[in-house]
């Protein structure tokens, strides 16, 4: 019996490689798109992917990359161009008669976030969800743990693990996970249209938590070190992270350290979706343990200590500049997604207790907002 054939954008990032990897290991016919080939697509080819090289902002390339297959995954781009991608995305989907689509969003996902990326996977979810006669599938994790594992090699090597998330706790996914429900919700798309999943690791973990399983994992004590917003923007550019990946992150921080990823986790979506549980994040750390960087050597941690040493003097970005450069569209009341009543009604997230005073309280403060800019235009 032959399968439906699929499309992978973002087929060779930390997350779409693994749907596709679970797609092929199921017999699906697999289309990757790629914006250009190198070893990772020469990997795709290897695993039986069909490669097909285009751009996610193109709606001509995607309807060309969309012919011959029934499904798709949309992995927006991080950048202020994801409703962009969204629409032309769409476009082609509604014009290749697609019959199913999962896309890629955020549990922090709200029309009114300070972040441009998040309000944009808002608008992108509607926009998908709106295609007439295609079935469409949300899944939205939290904060991954990829995110906090990528400074283990600095703590494999000196004992040292940069943190910028406060004493908050989380239930972090692995990108494994992430592929497989997406995997999944392509492959039996009767059983997930509708359907919104929020993938997280088995348990809340808080921070100390954490870090006890980084240690574990590497087999050593691991001193936590703060590290401030400035640092960690001049780390992340010596680590390749492009300006677009880092504009909205201050703001990922600051919903951490507030626990918005606490809320609703952990979930058993990725168990009741694959029919597997869930990674812990202990063997997750394990497997971050397991690469070169972290094997610990002399060599390796001169160059650790190189680098931990080099980050102050190294170039950030301008985040502030690059915004007012961007001039990027602001939310009349810009809101972080727990204080937002509208986030709150879409996550299922409870109301707290006094809920009614404090909507009062915010219609007051949007009230004395608008009553000042009035007079400030007057």
């Amino acid at each position: 019996m032959t399968r439906p054939a699929i499309l992978v954008t973002g087929a060779t990032g930390k997350i779409g490689r693994h749907v596709v990897q679970e797609l092929l290991a199921a017999g699906h016919p697999v289309r990757a798109l790629i914006r250009r080939h190198d070893q990772r697509s020469v990997a795709l080819l290897d695993a039986g992917a069909e490669v097909f090289v285009g751009d996610l902002a193109d709606p001509e390339s995607l309807l060309r990359a969309m012919r011959g297959v029934q499904r798709a995954f949309y992995l927006p781009p991080f950048g202020p161009f994801l409703v962009h991608t969204a629409a032309a995305f769409a476009t082609a989907a509604r014009e290749a008669r697609l019959e199913h689509v999962v896309s890629l969003s955020q549990w922090l996902a709200s029309p009114s976030h300070p972040s441009l990326t998040t309000r944009g996977h808002w608008l992108a979810d509607r926009l998908l969800a709106s295609l007439p006669g295609i079935g469409h599938t949300i899944v939205n994790p939290g904060f991954f743990a990829d995110n906090v594992l990528r400074t283990l090699p600095y703590a494999a090597q000196l004992g040292l693990l940069p943190w910028l998330y406060g004493d908050s706790s989380n239930a972090p996914p692995s990108s494994e996970d992430i592929g497989r429900v997406v995997a999944h919700a392509l492959m039996k798309p009767e059983l997930h249209a509708g359907k919104v999943y929020r993938p997280t690791g088995p348990a809340l973990l808080s921070a100390a938590e954490m870090v006890q399983a980084i240690e574990r994992a590497i087999g050593h004590r691991v001193v936590r070190m703060p590290m401030p917003f400035w640092m960690f923007v001049k780390a992340a550019r010596l680590d390749g992270a492009s300006i677009d990946e880092l504009a909205p992150y201050a703001d990922y921080i600051e919903e951490h350290q507030r626990g918005t990823f606490e809320l609703g986790a952990p979930t058993d979506h990725v168990l009741k979706v694959t029919g597997r549980p869930a990674e812990d994040f202990e063997s997750i750390a394990r497997r971050y343990a397991a690469a070169p960087a972290a094997q610990p050597t002399l060599a390796r941690r001169l160059r650790q200590f190189a680098l931990f040493m080099a980050v102050p003097l190294a170039r950030g970005y301008d985040l502030k500049g690059y915004e007012r450069l961007m001039r990027s569209p602001q939310p009349l009341e810009p809101a972080y997604a727990p204080d937002s009543e509208q986030w709150r009604r879409e996550h299922g997230v409870a109301v707290p207790a006094g809920s009614l005073e404090l909507d009062q309280l915010e219609d007051a403060i949007g009230f004395l907002r608008r009553s000042a800019l009035s007079r400030g235009r007057a």
